[in-house]
């Protein structure tokens, strides 16, 4: 009996005792990826992309009907909803016969859309549907997304790497004289102008890397690449924000909080590829990996 309660001590010692709590650090990682996926979650998430139409000048019609310009999803509920019509980098539709179609409250007959690059772009709803105009260089799209969506209704998580602090990384932010804008190229072939304001210097082992983030509203916005694309992460890279510290250079870039694009989701994002400048030459196994989908 003695040596049964001695066997069950140790067992309590060894694996009770292995578990350490949370720090705080990795509470707030484990946080941030919370409302991450709570985000993704949402009825109008990236998850809920089903489709993404390049406008031709001119007239485009819509509808679930094959023989529509737009062919949307069988499930659209509508065979001929109506027509977009692109003039003069002005996108605007018209609804046909008394279709309810919704922009907030009111139902819309016809309606000029404005972009996503609009401070205020037009959101068109039907049913489970709703969509939007997208500009992306001198191409006007139309982004379609469903809140029934499979992949929406059936996600439940991301898996991460284990929370390291180790990738907590201190960085030095050297500004230049002149600011310069680069051209950032994208998943559908073309090149958005971004302005870069400087550069971050840090090391990750006995290794100095340099990047050029974006500027964003509190910090920086970095699409990266790493040795770990197409294995272990998703191989067009990840994104990450940085945030200011209270000091004018010194700051930490939190590579556990990298994470996904959306086009790693969905075939209808259009997202922003890392630049050269912007792939580090060494596996970074932090943050999250790659996610796979039936649907994509």
């Amino acid at each position: 009996m003695k040596k049964v309660i001695f066997i069950l001590m140790l067992m309590f010692l060894t694996f009770g005792c292995s578990q350490k709590p949370d720090t705080e650090y990795v509470k707030s990682i484990k946080e941030f990826h919370k409302e991450r996926i709570e985000r993704l979650k949402k009825p109008d998430s990236w998850l809920s992309l089903v489709g993404l139409y390049w406008l031709k000048e001119g007239k485009n019609t819509f509808g679930s009907d094959k023989l529509n310009d737009i062919i949307l999803p069988n499930n659209f509920g509508s065979d001929n909803l109506g027509i977009f019509t692109l003039k003069d980098s002005t996108v605007t539709v018209e609804i046909i016969g008394n279709q309810k179609v919704f922009c907030n409250d009111t139902i819309v007959t016809s309606q000029i859309m404005f972009s996503d690059l609009t401070d205020n772009p037009t959101i068109l709803k039907f049913g489970s549907f709703s969509w939007f105009a997208i500009q992306r260089g001198d191409k006007f799209g139309i982004r379609v997304k469903d809140s029934e969506a499979p992949l929406l209704k059936e996600f439940s998580d991301i898996e991460m790497f284990e929370i390291d602090s180790t990738w907590k990384i201190p960085a030095e932010f050297i500004e230049y004289e002149t600011p310069k804008e680069v051209l950032t190229p994208t998943a559908i072939g073309t090149f958005e102008k971004t302005e870069v304001l400087g550069y971050l210097a840090f090391t990750i082992g006995n290794q100095f890397f340099t990047v050029e983030p974006s500027a964003s509203e509190n910090g920086f916005f970095l699409v990266f690449g790493d040795k770990s694309n197409g294995e272990e992460t998703y191989g067009a890279g990840r994104f990450l924000y940085i945030e200011k510290s209270n000091s004018a250079k010194q700051l930490y870039i939190d590579i556990n909080k990298a994470y996904n694009p959306p086009c790693v989701f969905t075939k209808y994002a259009t997202c922003p590829l890392p630049r050269k400048e912007n792939n580090l030459n060494i596996k970074v196994l932090a943050g999250e990996k790659n996610f796979h989908s039936k649907y994509h």
